[in-house]
């Protein structure tokens, strides 16, 4: 059983925006760090950003001021408001849990199969 689920990613011209949400699947998570990653093609994955559970936040330079992180404790749900995109923005995006509020990808144990974005310029 996949422990995180994402949905919401979709085709969007340039400029537009996109809603992804992930939901923890089997168990809480709670007290853990939730993040954004994403992986474009012939690239790395790299961090997008995380929600600590006492609600502080981090964001990668490239999506500062464009993307808003939040989550939902009760319900076991993440968010990520994704506005003014760009071709760049053209990823998988995946959400992972950790114990701890780091951006280093190779922390977090429990992840989702991942929701493609495409931005059309």
């Amino acid at each position: 059983q996949v422990p995180l689920v994402e949905s919401g990613g979709g085709l969007v011209q340039a400029g537009g925006s996109l809603r992804l949400s992930c939901a923890a699947s089997g168990r809480t998570f709670s007290a853990y760090t939730w993040a954004w990653f994403r992986q474009a093609p012939g690239k790395e994955r790299e961090f997008v950003a995380l929600i600590e559970w006492n609600g502080d936040t981090r964001y990668a330079d490239s999506v500062k001021d464009r993307f808003t992180i939040s989550r939902n404790k009760y319900n076991y749900t993440m968010s990520l408001q994704m506005n003014s995109l760009k071709s760049e923005d053209t990823a998988v995006y995946y959400c992972a849990a950790d114990k701890y509020g780091v951006t280093s990808e190779g922390s977090y144990d429990y992840w989702g199969q991942g929701t493609q974005v495409t931005v059309s310029s």
